[in-house]
């Protein structure tokens, strides 16, 4: 029996997210996929790679494209005219898709040596990185504005009244 979304939670119980569970469903789906055979590198803390082999694949023979934050590739192979006698290559057309996160861009695309490569980046809004507060003052690395430096409870507690 396939698991989905809608069987192991129902609907009624969760108001508002349906767009969630539909992309559940769609992983589900496709969970066996497993053509083209495909890595999926993290190549640095910012820098993701995915390698799609496609021997067999030219470049114009093959489609990336990226919308609403889904990496879809695509294959189809044309057909030569050859005569096989055995053919072990696998050829048939595919697609597959990638859900990325928010900020996930792709940045580039490269086809060598029968894997296609592609690169994937988080870059984040200047609003969503961190920010750098030092210690007594009232500048941040982000931002030049000045805010007045709150006194200490110490500072206060000190004084004395006559």
């Amino acid at each position: 029996m396939t698991y989905t979304a809608k069987s192991l939670f129902p609907r009624s119980a969760f108001v508002g997210f349906d767009q969630l569970f539909d992309e559940l469903d769609a992983v589900a789906r496709h969970a066996t996929d497993n053509y083209p055979p495909h890595s999926i590198l993290k190549t640095s803390e910012k820098d993701y790679l995915i390698e799609l082999a496609v021997a067999g694949f030219r470049e114009d023979e093959l489609d990336v494209t990226v919308e609403d934050r889904t990496l879809t590739i695509r294959g189809k192979h044309e057909d030569r005219g050859r005569t096989y006698i055995h053919k072990g290559i696998s050829n048939k057309k595919f697609e597959r898709k990638f859900r990325l996160s928010e900020y996930v861009e792709v940045v580039g695309a490269n086809l060598e040596d029968g894997i296609l490569a592609v690169q994937l980046q988080v870059v984040l809004p200047e609003e969503k990185q961190p920010k750098k507060i030092k210690i007594n003052s009232s500048e941040t690395t982000n931002d030049n504005s000045s805010i007045s430096t709150p006194h200490l409870l110490m500072e206060e507690g000190n004084q004395t009244t006559n």
